[in-house]
């Protein structure tokens, strides 16, 4: 929570940084939300970002003055979906083309063999992968349930193994690595997780011609082939970390 209240607060220091907040006004906010969604900004990101500035006015007992006249943009629902098998073979065939696209293929492939999410993947260090059990722990979810072991299947194996050669190449793998490090100008920090692959994804999944798909969507697609492969309701939920049937 506080790692993503910062990332909102950043936008909103910018705006309103220098003024104290009882000279913060609703046409201010309003302007604010206008240039934000100039900006290409989605509606989503402009409600959280005024979720944040709604706390500290009402903390000053000044939101009162805004509740009325500042409403929360439409969000549209984003409904999970799973690939087609051509979709995902065309998406394979297509990671496989560029180099740059090496992060986000390699998540890829986790995230489509083990249901991990993004978050998770980015957070996963060298003592999280048992090799000789050929499992991963995943210590910290989104939930108390998404803390889990997960078995690795040969996809799943044959990606953890190139990260190992990668990293092995510029010196990460002690146990406290991350398996995805950081970069900057081509210079790896492997004591710190890499922020992103959005770019990578976004450029990837286009040039595959499915440009509407969430690296959240592949998650969706793992615990659906999970379904289909008649696994238990109680397996799907232990891999996954579901806290319910639901």
């Amino acid at each position: 929570s506080v790692q993503t209240e910062r990332e909102r607060l950043r936008p909103l220091c910018l705006a309103f940084g220098t003024l104290k907040v009882n000279h913060i006004t609703v046409d201010m906010v309003r302007s604010y939300m206008s240039n934000r969604n100039d900006a290409g900004v989605s509606n989503k990101t402009i409600n959280l970002e005024l979720g944040v500035l709604r706390s500290v006015l009402k903390r000053a007992k000044l939101w009162h003055l805004f509740t009325d006249e500042i409403k929360p943009l439409p969000v549209r629902t984003q409904i999970g979906r799973a690939m087609t098998l051509d979709e995902k073979l065309r998406l394979a065939k297509t990671a496989a083309m560029k180099p740059e696209w090496q992060n986000a293929r390699l998540a890829m492939v986790l995230a489509l063999n083990t249901t991990m999410r993004a978050c998770e993947i980015k957070a996963l260090r060298w003592y999280d992968v048992d090799f000789l059990s050929g499992t991963v722990t995943i210590h910290k979810s989104k939930t108390q349930a998404g803390q889990r072991l997960i078995p690795l299947n040969e996809d799943a194996k044959s990606a953890v193994r190139e990260l190992y050669s990668r990293a092995s190449a510029i010196g990460g793998t002690h146990p406290d690595h991350y398996i995805f490090p950081a970069c900057e100008n081509g210079r790896f920090d492997p004591t710190t997780p890499q922020k992103s692959w959005r770019s990578a994804w976004r450029s990837l999944r286009k040039a595959a011609g499915i440009a509407a798909l969430r690296f959240h969507d592949l998650r969706h697609h793992a615990i659906t082939e999970l379904a289909e492969s008649q696994a238990s309701d109680a397996t799907i939920m232990a891999i996954a970390g579901h806290v319910s049937r639901q």
